[in-house]
């Protein structure tokens, strides 16, 4: 998925820049496009607090920078060098640029830059629920191994946030990454053919001629074990593979990041809470956040299902509310706006 980063950043259309708050005119028209994106990305982040943060000049960023200046994110950390660890405080990629591979690619060289240029060995941060998956592909764990002692009061508490580490090692340059696993892949099946010298064919397994036939023994199969199977191989039970995720989650993923960032949709965001009689009337409550739980957990098997899902939204406002009231001149335009993005956006992913 980031072999789209990588291809237009070796064709230099991008760029991945370390910046500071040095005072440079350069530099601060950097911050400033990465403190718009975080703001975008991050609403429930107050953004002076954003501001302040970005601009702070014990803090680090990289930016993403498409020719010539135009910023498509970003990762804004800080460094305990004495502590041998840095946070990251913040960390987006604008809405239109997701899913071509610059997040992936973003932190890669963020791991390199702290690696090669000071002791850091781990990186921290409190991720929320719609990042916590980004991290984890990253190698981000909410197995926390460093000593509390160590980070306990240094970096930035969110409350409803989930803290996780990243253990980096210096000798790993992760820019490389995938060649270094296609190497050692071909060097595990250079070493299992070494070992089948000459080469054997055995004949297919007799035993899948029965109809009736459930399962095989692996111990049974002529070759398996030379070939360096063993029976520890089969200890993990299936059940502990990762589900596939529905082939519509990264196109409701962008609707609802972008449905965030719509200035009509304040009221919908959370749950309804403190109205005494709401649920008496609504039935069948919907809110954004609603809208991203159910995505992630995979209930929304096609595109009508989570269309109709997020309907009720508009619906409920104005079954409770009275006509011209804000809250349904706010569903009203938000609506409007969800049907025409949603048209456009189906286009563009090639699901209309």
């Amino acid at each position: 998925k980031d072999t789209h980063a990588i291809q237009e950043e070796s064709k230099g259309l991008v760029r991945f820049q370390v910046v500071r708050n040095d005072g440079t005119d350069h530099s601060m028209v950097i911050l400033t496009g990465l403190k718009n994106i975080f703001m975008k990305q991050l609403p429930k982040m107050p953004k002076e607090y954003i501001t302040r943060l970005v601009y702070d000049k014990t803090h680090v960023s990289m930016a993403v920078i498409r020719y010539p200046l135009k910023v498509l994110g970003g990762i804004t950390y800080r460094l305990f060098e004495d502590r041998h660890f840095a946070e990251i405080v913040f960390c987006a990629i604008a809405s239109t640029e997701q899913v071509q591979g610059y997040g992936s690619r973003l932190m890669s060289h963020v791991k390199d830059y702290v690696t090669t240029t000071n002791d850091a060995r781990y990186f921290l941060t409190y991720a929320d629920n719609y990042a916590i998956g980004y991290f984890k592909k990253q190698g981000f764990t909410t197995d926390i191994t460093l000593a509390k002692s160590v980070w306990m009061g240094y970096i930035k508490d969110y409350e409803g946030g989930t803290i996780m580490q990243c253990s980096i090692l210096p000798r790993v340059r992760y820019l490389e990454a995938k060649n270094i696993i296609m190497s050692q892949r071909r060097s595990v099946f250079q070493d299992i053919s070494g070992r089948l010298n000459p080469p054997t064919v055995f004949p297919g397994l007799a035993a899948f001629k029965d109809p009736n036939c459930k399962s095989v023994d692996p111990a049974a199969i002529p070759g398996l074990a030379e070939a360096g199977w063993v029976p520890t191989m089969g200890e993990s039970p299936m059940s502990e593979l990762p589900k596939p995720r529905n082939p519509h989650y990264m196109f409701f993923r962008k609707m609802l990041q972008e449905m965030r960032e719509n200035k009509d949709v304040w009221p919908f965001v959370e749950p309804v809470s403190g109205v005494a009689d709401y649920y008496d009337i609504i039935k069948e409550p919907m809110s954004v956040r609603n809208l991203e739980e159910n995505v992630e957990a995979d209930l929304y098997p096609t595109i009508d299902a989570f269309v109709a899902a997020a309907q009720l939204i508009f619906d409920n406002c104005r079954t409770y509310n009275e006509d011209g009231t804000p809250y349904v001149k706010c569903a009203n335009r938000l609506e409007k706006w969800f049907k025409e993005r949603l048209k456009s956006a189906r286009a563009e992913s090639g699901f209309a």
